[in-house]
């Protein structure tokens, strides 16, 4: 049996070469990412009872389908890395955090749960194309030395993930960038720090608070909490909502089902309009927002 070997993982585990200037940069990014365009559209995509198949036959460890439902829904990734373009991120980057969110949603998805793949998939390439552009905005207010080594930790997130197929545990990542354990424990907690509560997401979705959730069905990159004290975390913050806010929020967000809604598949549930969906996630994050903010001022001045 030939070895099987993803694209993704020859292509875009990123290379260590150094330009001299500019436009020898441009030109070996363009031309990277023409190749990997071609290289992509062999890959046929899936009817959604090959999806199913797959999703079976990954929930049992069978690494060949993983590789085939992440290699199928490579042109995903890309056609939603577009969208963020000029932004400060070349597309080549937001490609690469956009395969790790493919990879993380094929290792999640249930097809049992009645979510397609696609719907399922997108929250997560979404969320790592974002989370790597705020990052890039909010760390760069810090010290010069703190500033390369977050951008030295998030690198070696990215290629560890794509090496291993999976997160990279402290360990991993202390032994890759030659950072104490304890060390990238502290740059971890930096760089979550740094974004901000006030800031919508790029998509214009209102998704404001969904990085400081962390909600236990959407992990971050590198995880500080086990999976028991998030959902607590969660679940005593959604009790501040009334029963209505509630429902929406989880269902927004995939928070109890891992599949999220949309704002008019919420309002057919609902029995209302798209836009009373909307008016009622707005209100329900605002108080979210304030409760979390309010928490981390006690937390603040327990610390001092």
């Amino acid at each position: 049996m030939e070895k099987h070997e993803g694209v993704f993982e020859r292509t875009f585990i990123r290379k260590q070469v150094r330009f001299e200037d500019r436009e020898s940069r441009e030109s070996f990014s363009t031309d990277s990412v023409k190749f990997y365009f071609n290289s992509i559209k062999k890959y046929q995509l899936l009817t959604p009872k090959e999806e199913k198949l797959l999703a079976k036959k990954i929930s049992k460890g069978d690494h060949l389908a993983r590789s085939r439902m992440i290699e199928a829904n490579l042109r995903l990734v890309v056609n939603i890395a577009k969208k963020y373009m000029n932004r400060g991120f070349p597309l080549q980057d937001l490609i690469e955090e956009g395969n790790i969110g493919l990879i993380k949603s094929v290792e999640r998805f249930r097809a049992a749960k009645g979510c397609k793949f696609s719907t399922y998939a997108t929250y997560w390439i979404k969320q790592s194309i974002e989370r790597a552009i705020a990052n890039q905005g909010n760390v760069v207010r810090l010290p010069i030395h703190v500033t390369a080594d977050i951008s030295k930790l998030t690198r070696a997130v990215r290629e560890l993930t794509m090496t291993l197929s999976r997160e990279p545990d402290f360990g991993e990542l202390a032994e890759r960038t030659g950072f104490s354990g304890r060390y990238v424990k502290k740059l971890d907690m930096i760089s979550k720090k740094s974004y901000s509560l006030e800031a919508c997401l790029p998509d214009g979705s209102d998704q404001t608070l969904l990085d400081k959730l962390e909600d236990a069905t959407h992990p971050t990159q590198l995880e500080t909490l086990d999976q028991s004290r998030k959902a607590e975390r969660i679940k005593g913050w959604l009790s501040s909502l009334d029963e209505n806010e509630q429902r929406i929020i989880k269902l927004r967000y995939g928070i109890e089902s891992g599949c999220p809604e949309t704002l008019e598949a919420i309002g057919k549930a609902f029995g209302v309009t798209r836009e009373r969906v909307r008016q009622i996630e707005v209100k329900a994050m605002d108080k979210l927002k304030r409760l979390v903010l309010e928490r981390d001022k006690i937390a603040s001045l327990d610390a001092l």
